[in-house]
């Protein structure tokens, strides 16, 4: 089954208490598509100025990612964003945001990409995320992810958005930001009330929880000794769980339940180095011992 994602392709320049680097590739699309990559075919629409080059792009190069909808913009430079990190890798200190050529994003689909069977709604203006999904044939499942700007910003549109999608992807001071409930349950399923059927909570180093109307699931996070660059890990969470999604014949509280898991495995790995330098190492071989490393992890109670 196919993925859509509409989302950024950026450069970013990141400081971290164990390192810093001035160019790399980021951006929202970039990590999910490199992570769901992984599970089922993507296809990418963002857009890039004429300062990304071949080998920027090899970054993609060699995996199931369709890029005709990756648009280049001549005379334009790639959104830019500069970010730091204390010791407390959860918080990101943004230095400055250049949105260059993204600011006039208004992607246009083709047949294709219309007839996608799941679409990811990347962290992006919720009413161009509302006129993406309008261009499609009502994908199989639809998710999307947002921030803390949007709920600031334009708390209408991205309520009307979430009335219109299955799965929902927001960290926890969001969903309390949102709600203006202190509650996480409460606030979570008075979202839930507006229409999508899951909501998924990112707790960052503590995990994740997954709520619906009839479930609670919560995950830790995978323990890691060495985390050197937080960027990027929710996006590659999101990736790796629709990925793993997309692979499936149905859509199952159970698989949910895995899709989860995957996802966080994934984004273990993303945050072991800088960039998507650690996503272009592993193989799928090693994303599915590390799931088994996780299911030990969690395992206390053999069924009776």
């Amino acid at each position: 089954m196919s993925i859509l994602v509409v989302g950024s392709v950026a450069f970013d320049a990141l400081q971290t208490p164990f390192g810093k680097i001035d160019r790399c590739i980021g951006g929202s699309a970039t990590y999910f598509s490199v992570a769901a990559s992984f599970f089922s075919p993507v296809d990418l629409v963002a857009v890039v100025g004429d300062d990304f080059t071949e080998q920027d792009a090899s970054v993609f190069k060699g995996r199931n990612i369709n890029l005709d909808g990756l648009q280049k913009v001549p005379g334009e430079r790639t959104f830019f964003w500069s970010g730091e990190y204390g010791y407390d890798l959860n918080v990101a200190k943004t230095r400055d945001t250049q949105l260059n050529v993204f600011a006039g994003f208004k992607p246009k689909l083709n047949e294709r990409q219309r007839s996608a069977d799941v679409l990811f709604l990347a962290n992006i203006d919720p009413d161009l995320q509302m006129d993406v999904l309008k261009q499609t044939k009502r994908p199989r499942l639809v998710a999307l992810d947002t921030m803390n700007y949007w709920i600031t910003s334009k708390k209408d549109a991205l309520a009307k958005i979430f009335s219109e999608v299955d799965l929902i992807i927001i960290n926890e001071a969001e969903v309390r930001q949102f709600m203006g409930d202190s509650n996480l349950v409460q606030a979570a399923r008075a979202i839930l009330s507006l229409g999508a059927k899951t909501l998924v909570i990112k707790r960052g180093e503590y995990g994740v929880i997954m709520i619906t109307k009839d479930s609670i699931f919560a995950a830790p996070a995978y323990p890691l000794e060495n985390v050197f660059d937080p960027t990027g890990a929710g996006d590659t969470f999101a990736g790796g769980l629709l990925g793993y999604l997309a692979s499936r014949r149905e859509i199952t509280d159970r698989e949910l339940r895995r899709a989860i898991v995957f996802g966080s495995v994934l984004a273990s790995f993303t945050v072991e180095k800088f960039s998507l330098d650690r996503l272009r190492e592993i193989s799928l071989r090693e994303i599915q011992e590390r799931y088994q490393d996780f299911r030990a992890l969690t395992h206390f109670d053999d069924a009776e």
